[in-house]
């Protein structure tokens, strides 16, 4: 892991077309700009872990209906 340190109103480039740039700092936290190409997506964390999971269950759910049609379903026989 890369550690930098930045003050309020400095930023950091990622590749050629991401920025992120600290906003504010106050007591503990602070708030930071991300500049990106819409084809980029930028989540917090928790949020984009929450994604992942519910993109899991739903494949997992899509499979578990593809196998039960599958044995319900007759097949053709030649």
């Amino acid at each position: 892991m890369l550690i930098l340190t930045r003050r309020e109103g400095e930023s950091i480039r990622i590749g050629h077309d991401v920025v992120i740039t600290v906003m504010e700092i106050r007591g503990n936290q602070v708030r930071i700009g991300v500049e990106a190409p819409r084809s980029v997506q930028v989540h917090r964390a928790e949020v984009y872990d929450q994604v992942v999971e519910q993109n899991r269950a739903a494949v997992s759910t899509l499979d578990r209906a593809a196998e039960i049609l599958r044995t319900q379903v007759p097949t053709k026989e030649t």
